[in-house]
């Protein structure tokens, strides 16, 4: 795992953001979600500095809505957002799943 998915993981694993249940990895279809939230259907990306180049956009694009097409709901953050605004990641996920 990049270091980024390392941090987020050690503060969502075993339920330790409100409890929610979080797994890694996690297949939809052809794709991977980075971490996803079974019981809110909520999908969590980090993305490095690869996807920001004009076709990997487009790929996360497509990824995306392909994934949201199953009713699961999706956020992106950067791995700077992990590294230097933690808190206000962890803050929004929660939001996301009402809890």
């Amino acid at each position: 795992m990049p270091k980024a998915e390392i941090i987020l993981w050690s503060r969502l694993k075993g339920g330790q953001l409100k409890g929610l249940k979080f797994r890694r990895q996690y297949g939809v279809g052809p794709f991977v979600i980075d971490f996803y939230c079974p019981e809110h259907k909520l999908a969590i990306e980090l993305d490095g500095d690869s996807h920001c180049t004009p076709e990997a956009e487009k790929y996360d694009q497509d990824r995306q809505s392909y994934i949201e097409s199953f009713g699961i709901k999706f956020l992106r953050f950067t791995n700077a957002d992990i590294y230097e605004n933690l808190g206000e990641v962890l803050w929004k996920i929660a939001e996301a799943t009402g809890v």
